[in-house]
């Protein structure tokens, strides 16, 4: 089994690291380059950061803040948030990003997918996907919908199809983001995460609900993820990146250990 990522998740707002529940009530809790680097130096895989309104907002990312965090790491580091072109792509790699993730901007064109593919490579290209489940229907035959803008408007469109017409695309990941569960600390949503696992065969990063260790070795062993976002675990101290890889070895799954 190849190793498993923690990848810690900075949203941030404003030019600080924010957190909510279900994407509502965020309260500010640090400078995003401070926080990069504590992770780092933690032990952490990844690092993903998220610019939360510059979607619903309809402006840049904050690239300054961007430039910053790459600048404090050397780890691989995702952005995402306000990307809506290819130059947009090409801006935030030149800042020190290793990925990029689209989500609202690649629901609305999808060949956006295709073009940062072709030009930056597929490794390169993330899908960010917030899903919320709803009744199941015709045009929802999975039960799960995707929602863009920062969780703020229904696309009617399947989350199961969606995946895989993001790796048809070209994307090379896909961060699957479950808005019931984010924030909640209750575990990861178990039922979505093996749904879109079992069915592309790009890599699939578990996001929204780790409240635990435990949540997160569930969600590596029994729904498939590759990797585990985490955020209100460890930002607010109650658990390290180095804890939860102790924790995933004694419990047989593979992950890199800290140094």
């Amino acid at each position: 089994m190849l190793s498993k990522r923690i990848i810690p998740c900075l949203d941030v707002r404003e030019g600080k690291t924010t957190k909510g529940v279900k994407f509502k009530n965020n309260v500010d809790i640090g400078d995003p380059v401070a926080m990069a680097r504590f992770y780092y130096e933690q032990g952490a895989d990844e690092l993903v950061f998220y610019d939360i309104t510059a979607s619903s907002d309809k402006r840049a990312i904050m690239i300054d803040v961007v430039r910053r965090t790459a600048e404090a790491i050397f780890i691989p580091f995702s952005v995402g948030g306000g990307i809506r072109t290819v130059d947009d792509m090409r801006a935030v790699l030149l800042a020190g990003a290793e990925k990029v993730s689209v989500n609202s901007a690649a629901v609305k064109n999808p060949e956006i997918i295709r073009q940062g593919a072709e030009a930056f490579g597929g490794q390169c290209i993330v899908l960010g996907m917030d899903v919320k489940q709803v009744e199941v229907s015709e045009r929802i035959p999975s039960g799960y919908e995707v929602v863009i803008n920062g969780g703020r408007t229904f696309m009617g469109i399947d989350a199961l199809w969606w995946a895989q017409e993001g790796q048809r695309l070209g994307a090379g990941e896909i961060c699957l983001n479950s808005i019931d569960a984010d924030g909640t600390k209750q575990g990861y949503e178990m039922r979505l995460t093996s749904l879109i696992s079992a069915n592309v065969s790009i890599p699939v990063i578990a996001s929204g609900g780790a409240g635990t260790p435990e949540h997160i070795r569930a969600v590596l062993a029994e729904a498939s993820a590759d990797a585990a976002l985490i955020a209100s675990m460890t930002h607010f101290g109650e658990y390290t990146v180095g804890g939860i890889k102790d924790y995933l070895h004694e419990h047989g799954i593979p992950a890199r250990m800290a140094w």
